[in-house]
């Protein structure tokens, strides 16, 4: 059977219907079991359960923010088989959307109520990032990836010690993501330059401070 050819008209359409679902939508179905799955529920102090809640909100929003990237620069790759890279992160950071999302509830806790913001940013960002061009696009995907690592250290320092459920997610994301760096690097990405690096930064340190509290 003929492949349908898709227009770009169908293709946004598309990626606006990614959208609500992201956002809106429930859960994504995670092709994985989550890492918390067998691990021991253990009794957290009032203060440690809003702890780990909150940094769990974050690490959800920033999974949001992942899919919102990917999508963004899937849409403006050139090269087919890097389009196909871009979809096929974002279809693995569906698990750690899931993950997240799933541990929340748990906890009692919400999602952060600004995700559709975080979300209509970084698909601008990521499309911006795809327009550069495919190798910058793969350099950014890198450099993000190393930067969520260093990120997910600095929660998993921070957790309680006791939560094995929160734990267990954070540390199956850490490894995840670093394999992104890696996939990307390995495809030809560019190495950007030092004020980039520092903007994205920022630009993080913005969302985990706001998505801590709302």
């Amino acid at each position: 059977m003929k492949e349908r050819a898709y227009s770009p008209i169908d293709r946004w359409i598309g990626r606006f219907d990614q959208a609500l679902r992201t956002v809106f939508g429930p859960a994504p179905h995670a092709e994985r079991e989550s890492p918390a799955v067998g691990k021991a529920e253990t009794d957290l102090d009032p203060m440690e359960r809003e702890l780990a809640g909150r940094l769990m909100r974050i690490n959800h929003a920033g999974e949001i923010c992942a899919q919102a990237l990917y999508h963004g620069q899937a849409v403006a790759a050139k090269l087919p088989n890097v389009r196909e890279k871009m979809e096929q992160a974002a279809n693995e950071e569906n698990d750690h959307l899931a993950w997240t999302e799933e541990r929340l509830r748990e906890m009692g806790t919400h999602t952060s109520y600004l995700n559709p913001l975080w979300y209509a940013g970084s698909f601008a960002i990521g499309a911006l990032a795809g327009l550069a061009g495919d190798k910058w696009s793969l350099g950014f995907v890198a450099e993000t990836e190393k930067q969520v690592v260093r990120h997910l250290d600095g929660h998993l320092a921070q957790l309680p010690k006791q939560d094995e459920k929160s734990r267990a997610i954070l540390e199956q994301m850490r490894e995840d993501e670093g394999r992104h760096a890696t996939v990307a690097l390995e495809a030809g990405a560019a190495f950007l330059p030092q004020p980039v690096k520092r903007l994205m930064r920022l630009t993080s340190k913005v969302m985990t401070q706001t998505a801590y509290w709302i």
